[in-house]
């Protein structure tokens, strides 16, 4: 057996940067990355309808900046911004630092990894609505030449 890889940390200074930018104290650095998890688990749940890409969480001093990448910030912001200023104040309440909240749209969603996994997850858990007898054609056959049913063409028989 091989030694797994995080690929978050494979691909950190290649493609991609820190969820969290700060720096703390070792006094301080629990409770900072306690408030982190709270924070992000938090709108990971309550804006899950908004297809949440990122949370980035950078603290400059006694600052605390959320910025949010998701692909439908209509959903987050509401009508006339009321739902952000309520998300703003119940985060604000998992932390003690001045919060300021920053909701950046995602231009091309089906690029973002996160974002494809969770629609071929959701796809996954519906039902097969295509009758079993269906026969499959030469291009929906398996690599190995068997054929493949085909509402399983794109579903990952892992993490679901």
């Amino acid at each position: 057996m091989g030694q797994k890889v995080n690929p978050i940390g494979l691909r950190l200074q290649i493609n991609r940067t820190w969820d969290s930018r700060w720096f703390a104290n070792t006094k301080e650095y629990g409770g900072l990355l306690h408030e982190d998890l709270k924070i992000r688990a938090f709108i990971k749940k309550k804006c899950a309808q908004a297809g949440v890409s990122r949370v980035i969480i950078e603290r400059p001093h006694r600052k605390c900046r959320v910025t949010i990448q998701t692909a439908r910030p209509g959903v987050i912001i509401g009508k006339k911004g009321a739902d952000i200023e309520n998300l703003r104040k119940e985060v604000a309440k998992l932390t003690n630092s001045e919060l300021h909240l920053n909701i950046v749209e995602i231009r091309k969603p089906e690029v973002d990894a996160q974002l494809v996994g969770r629609k071929h997850c959701a796809a996954a858990r519906t039902p097969c609505r295509i009758p079993p007898r269906h026969e499959a054609r030469s291009s929906e056959r398996h690599a190995y030449g068997r054929s493949r049913h085909p509402c399983q063409r794109w579903r990952p028989s892992w993490r679901c």
